[in-house]
């Protein structure tokens, strides 16, 4: 499997960015995603999963209400839309496919993960 993320950038603090995944070489719709985020200095966190359906999603707390993740499952492209975003959002952004059954916020919990894109937000 491979991913690939794109959609990072520069914005102002309180702006929007959606960031895509686009997923190839196994069967992208039998299978949940999710987003993690890794700022300077810090370990990877969690930000948002969704199943296969797109019927179910999960968030971290920090981002609930700001963030919402979706899937395109004829396009094989997961996306998450980011607004309202704050200067404690800036960080890598990486998206990670899951073999398991159910949703994970757990590193372990994934199986093939993205290249990373990275978002800054300047205050």
């Amino acid at each position: 499997v491979q991913l690939q993320a794109s959609g990072g950038g520069l914005v102002q603090a309180g702006g929007s960015l959606r960031l895509s995944c686009a997923a190839s070489g196994r069967t992208f719709s039998s299978y949940a995603l999710g987003w993690f985020r890794q700022a300077p200095g810090a370990e990877r966190e969690f930000v948002a999963a969704i199943n296969w359906s797109g019927g179910k999603t999960n968030y971290a707390d920090s981002v609930k209400g700001r963030f919402t993740i979706s899937r395109d499952n004829a396009k094989n492209t997961v996306y998450l839309q980011m607004n309202s975003l704050k200067p404690e959002d800036t960080a890598v952004y990486y998206c990670a496919l899951r073999l398991g059954i159910g949703l994970s916020i757990a590193i372990a919990g994934y199986d093939y993960w993205g290249q990373g894109t990275k978002v800054t937000v300047s205050s």
